[in-house]
């Protein structure tokens, strides 16, 4: 658990007039305990939630099956578990609530991701309780990251990268997508990632494809390669993305390539605190333009325990930049029928302006292999 976490916390709960904020998704659990609960995303009946007042008392309810992990690896004394299938987690929120005092009081509580009936069950059992949504405060705290966070996504930032790094170099004509998948994960773990989301290989005419999976299709002499993932330590998540050409690539790839690190280091130099985003998406959008394609909504986004977080730098970005910030900037460009391109890199804000995390492939020139 970071204590850094619970503090920005407790100060939130304070400043927002509520008595206590419950944390319910998968996302918010982590960050309150530190623990990714391993089945709670994968069954939406196995609830775990924590539960941070505002004189900072913690208290944490589990299912039982997970209860061992939490018990070893939560630090919170004030755990409550229940039984799968006999016992209701509402019951046992509801009751924790109750003994720490706060049955007449305010609750700020994730109402966009706790099930209607779920709602239902906690506000028959506490009446008394003014309910108000959490997300948004949740959001907006896990924008700004503790030491302990830039620290963790730092590593993960370069382990990333360099997992995908290895496996471009890997490839050669004749060897599969699901070869080089078989590369990009054995460099990813062995580098200290626990898991990761959304692996993307895709070569020649698939390359078009923004969000697919490894094949069986072998690579060509002239095939683009778009290779992007996210791996995962500790319930924290880094994106990368990386594209390299089988063999030469034409002057046009040449061009499009050279365009979308133009504007790679244009959103560096823009992105420093104050900035808008908004502002920052629109002159990137000055430089992109020169290719005469059409852009996706945003250039960059936030990035933690989810794959994308506020705040958004795009066409309907209100946000401030602030030191603390972490995210991932990816000029790309899909062309239907032919092939697509991808840059992305993990950055966070500091007091000067903008640090890249991902720096271990090179990316000013296009990658050639095979």
């Amino acid at each position: 658990m970071d204590q850094e976490i619970i503090s920005r916390l407790k100060q939130r709960v304070i400043a927002e007039g509520f008595d206590a904020i419950v944390a319910m998704s998968p996302e918010n659990v982590t960050y309150v305990s530190g623990l990714v609960v391993p089945s709670q995303s994968l069954m939406r009946w196995r609830h775990a939630a924590c539960i941070v007042t505002a004189d900072g008392r913690i208290s944490m309810i589990a299912i039982d099956m997970e209860a061992t992990t939490v018990k070893a690896h939560a630090g919170i004394d004030d755990l409550r578990i229940y039984r799968e299938f006999s016992d209701d987690p509402m019951d046992k929120l509801a009751e924790a609530l109750k003994d720490l005092k706060l049955d007449h009081s305010t609750v700020a509580i994730e109402l966009e991701f706790l099930p209607a009936k779920d709602f239902a069950t906690l506000q028959k059992s506490l009446p008394r309780v003014q309910w108000l949504a959490a997300d948004g405060v949740f959001n907006k705290a896990r924008q700004i990251k503790t030491p302990g966070e830039l620290a963790l996504l730092r590593s993960l930032s370069k382990l990333t990268d360099n997992a995908i790094g290895t496996a471009l170099r890997s490839a050669k004509i004749g060897m599969s997508e699901m070869e080089l998948a078989g590369t990009l994960l054995t460099t990813l773990f062995a580098g200290g990632a626990e898991s990761y989301k959304l692996m993307i290989i895709a070569s020649g005419e698939r390359s078009e494809f923004p969000n697919v999976g490894p094949s069986e299709r072998k690579l060509k002499p002239g095939d683009i390669i778009r290779m992007e993932i996210f791996g995962q330590k500790s319930g924290y998540l880094t994106g990368v993305c990386r594209t390299a050409v089988v063999g030469e690539a034409t002057r046009e790839q040449y061009k499009i390539w050279s365009n979308l690190i133009e504007c790679k280091y244009l959103v560096m130099d823009l992105i420093k605190p104050g900035a808008s985003c908004a502002e920052i998406y629109r002159k990137f959008l000055e430089k992109f333009s020169q290719l005469g394609f059409a852009p996706i909504s945003f250039v960059a986004h936030g990035i933690g325990l989810h794959l994308h977080e506020e705040p958004y730098m795009g066409r309907y970005g209100n946000e401030i930049v602030e030191a603390g910030m972490v995210g991932a900037f990816e000029p790309l460009v899909y062309i239907p029928g032919r092939f697509g391109m991808q840059n992305k890199d993990m950055f966070c804000v500091t007091d000067k302006g903008c640090e890249l995390l991902s720096d271990v492939t090179p990316t000013d020139a296009l990658l050639r292999v095979g």
